[in-house]
């Protein structure tokens, strides 16, 4: 029992992470694509899974609060991810876009409204989509429990 619901843990988990990816890219996020690679299932003992992605997925769910002027090198990695750098030649250079850029997230945050927004994790990952997994492990374990039960009263 412990093995099929491993195995479903590894089916469901790999398919959050599948749909995970699809609205990473219907949401226009990828530039890189490192957030989706980054992305690693591991099912262990039964009962245990995670699906653990880069640091900054917190800001793929939620945004960026001003504040702290992010990595001005990370913004220049992400304006050539996104082809910005063509439209760019001759009006600017892309060190000081990227400071820009910066400068102007740690005034007022990053949300993407008007561009997908946010809540990456949250649309995919929800209570009723937990629910459907916990259920689908713990039917597994029913035939388990029915035999104890029979070997009790034997």
């Amino acid at each position: 029992m412990i093995l099929q619901a491993t195995e479903i843990l590894t089916e469901e988990f790999n398919l959050l992470k599948e749909e995970l990816i699809a609205k990473y890219d219907e949401k226009g996020m990828r530039a890189s694509g490192n957030w989706a690679n980054s992305l690693e299932v591991t099912v262990t003992g039964g009962l245990s899974a995670k699906l653990i992605g880069d640091e900054y997925s917190e800001q793929l769910e939620y945004g960026r609060k001003s504040g702290k002027q992010p990595p001005s090198q990370a913004i220049e990695q992400w304006i050539r991810d996104k082809g910005i750098m063509s439209r760019i030649v001759g009006k600017i250079s892309i060190s000081s876009l990227a400071y820009l850029i910066a400068r102007k997230i740690a005034r007022e945050g990053w949300r993407r409204e008007g561009y997908g927004g946010v809540e990456l994790i949250s649309e995919v990952v929800t209570p009723e989509r937990i629910q459907k997994i916990i259920d689908r492990v713990s039917d597994s374990y029913i035939p388990l429990f029915e035999n104890e039960i029979k070997l009790m009263f034997a």
